[in-house]
C-alpha cells in the first residue's frame, strides 16, 4: 500500500496536520504587510502603474521582513522577504531612471499634455514620435509662407504649436489653422507613401509661429516599425481633416457656382470631371456639391 502513494498524497498528507491553532493573532506589522500587498496588487499598467505596484509590494516585503525577524524569528522567512524587498527596490530605481530619462522641452511637454496624454499615449511611445522629428521645433516668422500653391512639394507632416496660419487659394481665404492642428493633413492623406505631389493652397503665417515637422520617409518608417503609432496618426489626421472641413468659412467656387474644398484633390478631380460631363450634357451637377456642403 505504501508503494502506491502518489505525489498528491505526499503533498496533502506528507506533513503533520495542525491539531491546535494559535489563539493569539499575529502582530500589527504582519497585518500591515498584508494591507500593503492588497494595495500593491490593485495597481495598473504603464510606468506610473508599475511604480505604484513595486512601491507597495516593497513596503509589504519590508513589513514581512521585520515581522519574520522580530516576531516569527524565522531566518528563512526573513531571507525570502528581504530578497524580494531588494528586487522591488531595484525595480523602483530602474523605473525612476527611465521616467527621468523621458524628458522633453516645454513645447513638447505642452504638446503631450494637450494632444497625446488625453488619448492615453505613454511617454515611451511619445518619445519615439518626438525622436522621429529629431526633437526640433521650427519657427515661421509673420507673413512668411509655409507652402505655396502648386510650387511647394508635399514631403513632410507638420503640427502647429503656436501662432496662426492663413490658408488661401488663388488669393481667396479658406480658413485658419490654430495651435495643435496639422498644417498639411489633407495633403498628407491625399497621397500614398510612394506618390509625390504639391500643395494646392498657400499657407501663410499671420503671426510668428512655431511648429514641429516629421519627414515623410522617416515617419513612414516609424509606422512600419510600430503599428500602434501608425493607427494613432491615422486617427489624429482623420480628426484634423474633419475639423478643417467643418470650420471652413468660405469655399472655393467653380465657375458654375458649385462649391468644393480644393485641399482634397480626390474630391477636386471628381468635381471637375463631373462638372465637365454635366455641362456637356446640359444638366447641372448638384449632388457632389450638396454632399460636400453637408
Amino acid at each position: 500500500m505504501g508503494d502506491n502513494v502518489t505525489l498528491w498524497d505526499i503533498l496533502l498528507y506528507g506533513h503533520p496536520v495542525c491539531v491546535t491553532w494559535k489563539q493569539e493573532v499575529e502582530g500589527s506589522v504582519f497585518h500591515l504587510a498584508c494591507v500593503f500587498f492588497i494595495l500593491g496588487y490593485m495597481g495598473g499598467s504603464g510606468f506610473f502603474g508599475l511604480l505604484y505596484v513595486y512601491i507597495f509590494l516593497g513596503l509589504g516585503f519590508l513589513c514581512s521582513s521585520v515581522w519574520a525577524w522580530l516576531d516569527a524569528c524565522a531566518a528563512d522567512v526573513f531571507s525570502w522577504n528581504f530578497t524580494l524587498l531588494v528586487i522591488c527596490v531595484v525595480q523602483i530605481i530602474h523605473l525612476a531612471y527611465q521616467l527621468r530619462s523621458v524628458t522633453f522641452s516645454q513645447d513638447f511637454q505642452e504638446l503631450y499634455g494637450t494632444l497625446f496624454q488625453p488619448l492615453g499615449i505613454s511617454l515611451t511611445t511619445f518619445k519615439k514620435i518626438v525622436h522621429c522629428c529629431d526633437s526640433e521645433v521650427v519657427t515661421l516668422e509673420q507673413d512668411h509662407c509655409y507652402a505655396m500653391e502648386c510650387k511647394t512639394p508635399i514631403e513632410k507632416l507638420s503640427l502647429l504649436l503656436s501662432g496662426r496660419i492663413r490658408v488661401t487659394v488663388d488669393g481667396e481665404f479658406l480658413h485658419y489653422i490654430y495651435p495643435y492642428q496639422f498644417l498639411d493633413s489633407p495633403e498628407w492623406d491625399s497621397l500614398r507613401p510612394s506618390e509625390e505631389g504639391t500643395f494646392q493652397v498657400t499657407l501663410t503665417a499671420e503671426t510668428d509661429c512655431r511648429y514641429v515637422a516629421w519627414r515623410r520617409k522617416k515617419l513612414y518608417l516609424l509606422f512600419a516599425k510600430n503599428r500602434y503609432v501608425s493607427k494613432l496618426f491615422s486617427l489624429l489626421i482623420g480628426n484634423d481633416i474633419a475639423q478643417k472641413l467643418y470650420s471652413l468659412n468660405d469655399k472655393v467656387f467653380a465657375r458654375d457656382g458649385f462649391r468644393y474644398d480644393i485641399r482634397l484633390p480626390s474630391f477636386y478631380h471628381v468635381a471637375v470631371t463631373d462638372t465637365g460631363k454635366s455641362q456637356s450634357q446640359g444638366t447641372p451637377n448638384i449632388s457632389l456639391s450638396q454632399n460636400l456642403i453637408n
